[in-house]
């Protein structure tokens, strides 16, 4: 009963016939782009330029989740469509920078309380409204010793995970919202230790 069985050539052109509908099979994006494949590559180098940007790290008052001389992404879209929550890492503006200076100076921290909160560094733990936090992340426990402080409207409180190394919150007190440029989003190049 071979007479039922297709032959290899039709089964051959049926196969061949499919494969032609399948995208990864034709030459055809392998094209330059037209112009609307440019229009849409420059919709999107120019949205990626709005909303975020990559930044240099200086120092390593984020050791260990960051450390010096890494490049980040940050985006700085969200921040117009939610609040910045507790945890985020966030670049933004020195609060204790002077109007007349040219040179803005950016700082990158992570949040650890938001407006309404109570912060106290004491003892070598942070108390969030008398609850202390398990930080696993940070380099070690803070050394010094912070005041009861309240976070306003309009402010959180950011402090580096290097604690002892770092110039935060606990120096200047909580940082007003509108000085956030943007929230870390990932380390894009990390140098290698020699």
């Amino acid at each position: 009963m071979s007479f039922m069985k297709p032959s290899a050539l039709y089964m051959f052109l049926i196969t061949y016939v499919s494969f032609r509908w399948m995208p990864c099979q034709s030459w055809g994006f392998l094209r330059w782009p037209g112009l609307d494949g440019f229009l849409r590559l420059l919709v999107v180098v120019l949205l990626w330029s709005m909303f975020s940007e990559i930044r240099y790290i200086t120092s390593n008052s984020m050791h260990p989740t960051l450390r010096e001389h890494d490049r980040v992404i940050i985006e700085k879209a969200s921040y117009y469509i939610r609040s910045p929550a507790v945890h985020d890492i966030v670049t933004f503006k020195d609060p204790t920078q002077q109007l007349g200076d040219k040179e803005d100076i950016v700082f990158i921290k992570r949040i650890v309380a938001k407006a309404g909160d109570l912060v106290q560094v004491n003892g070598g733990c942070l108390y969030v409204n008398g609850i202390a936090q398990n930080e696993d992340f940070i380099a070690g426990c803070p050394r010094y010793e912070s005041n009861l402080t309240y976070v306003p409207k309009g402010h959180v409180y950011v402090l580096g995970d290097n604690r002892n190394k770092s110039y935060d919150s606990h120096d200047w007190g909580p940082l007003p919202v509108k000085n956030i440029v943007g929230r870390y989003v990932m380390c894009c190049y990390r140098p290698s230790e020699s």
